[in-house]
Order: C-alpha cells, then sequence, then structure tokens
C-alpha cells in the first residue's frame, strides 16, 4: 500500500482523500479511512527518519491530524443533519435490521441522561466498526440539540484522528516506512475497535448510576 499511494503522498491531494474517505465512511463504514491515515503518516515518519526531517513532499504530521479530525466532525454532522430530516425512509431501513433497531433503543436511552455517558458514548463509539455510523444517525434521528452532540464529536473525531496519526508515525519511526510497520499499526487500530465495542454494549456506558 505504502508503495501505491508513495505518489501520491507528494502530494496535497493526500489530504482531500483521506478527508472524503473519512467523511464518506460514516455511510460506509467499509471505507478503509483509517488505513489511509495510518499509512500516510507511517510515509511521513520513514521519510523522516531517512533524512532527520519531515520533507516539504510528505504530509505534515499536524496537518494530517487536524485534517482527519476535521473531515470526522463533517462526516457526523452530514449524518445527523440526514437523520434528522429522514422521515419514513430513513424509520423503515433501522426498522429492518434488529441490529440497528437495538442501537438505536439503548442509544435513545444514553442521550436522553445527558452528562458524562452521552460524551462517553460518542467517543468510544467513533472507534467502533460501524459505532460513528450508529451514534450519528441515531442522534439525529432522536433530534437530540446539535449542542448535546457537537462538543462530544469534535472531541472522537481529535481522539481518533491522533491516535490514528500517532500510529503511524512512531510505528514508522520504530518499524520503518515498511508493509510490517503498516500492519502493526492497522493491527493496534482494529485492537481499539474491538476494545471500544465492547465497551460500547457495556451496562457501564448504557445504565446511570444509582446513588445511595
Amino acid at each position: 500500500m505504502l508503495e501505491s499511494l508513495g505518489s501520491l503522498t507528494g502530494s496535497p491531494w493526500i489530504y482531500a482523500v483521506i478527508a472524503v474517505s473519512i467523511v464518506l465512511d460514516v455511510f460506509l463504514p467499509v471505507l478503509p479511512s483509517g488505513v489511509l491515515v495510518i499509512t500516510a503518516a507511517t510515509a511521513a515518519a520513514g521519510s523522516a527518519t531517512a533524512t532527520g526531517a519531515v520533507p516539504h513532499s510528505v504530509p505534515d504530521i499536524l496537518v494530517l491530524t487536524l485534517c482527519a479530525a476535521t473531515a470526522s466532525v463533517l462526516g457526523d454532522m452530514v449524518a445527523y443533519r440526514l437523520a434528522w430530516r429522514g422521515g419514513d425512509r430513513l424509520d423503515r431501513a433501522i426498522a429492518r435490521s434488529r441490529r440497528l433497531t437495538r442501537a438505536q433503543e439503548r442509544l435513545g436511552e444514553v442521550l436522553a441522561r445527558g452528562g458524562g455517558a452521552r460524551g462517553l458514548l460518542v467517543v468510544v463509539a467513533r472507534f467502533a466498526p460501524a459505532g460513528r455510523s450508529v451514534v450519528s444517525l441515531g442522534a439525529g434521528a432522536a433530534h437530540r440539540r446539535i449542542r448535546e452532540f457537537l462538543p462530544w464529536s469534535v472531541l472522537a473525531g481529535l481522539a481518533w484522528a491522533g491516535y490514528s496519526v500517532a500510529l503511524g508515525y512512531f510505528g514508522g519511526h520504530w518499524l520503518g516506512a515498511t508493509w510490517l510497520a503498516t500492519a502493526v499499526s492497522v493491527g493496534a487500530l482494529f485492537i481499539a475497535g474491538a476494545g471500544a465495542a465492547c465497551l460500547v454494549r457495556s451496562p457501564a456506558i448504557r445504565e446511570p448510576k444509582t446513588g445511595a
């Protein structure tokens, strides 16, 4: 993958490709947006290790992080607004899926409580497979206020982007810009996703704490 993206990482178009992939994967979770972010960061780290400095032709790590985080929030907002206006068609689509129906019910319970539980769900779900889609669409379909969702979406986007870029960058520093570095970093991203999926299903997030 590094070879196929070699020419692209030397162009500002790499930011556009990554941003479009991240925006769209809220609707198509199979898109490899996380892999693209990691690959670009790994290439940057490998070049920096070889030359002693990050050259102009390599994506800037800070810009890459901000690009990924911004695209993540933008995709969340697009899904949120579409679900807000979704109407009967969206309701029928959700009703046909037992998994989506259960997820929407759990999400509604947490969003209704508000506070830290709501924020934790949005941030953790960003790492879970399809979790971002369920949260963004669910918040819109439930007509939650934008100020209840946007700040947590921003925090989730920054956390996910920072983690993904860090995986690729440090993996590239330690292992070089090789397929092994990318594979190890992507594996760590998938492990985080599996852990996030378990947390999203955890009663600790869904059920409120009761006082004594």
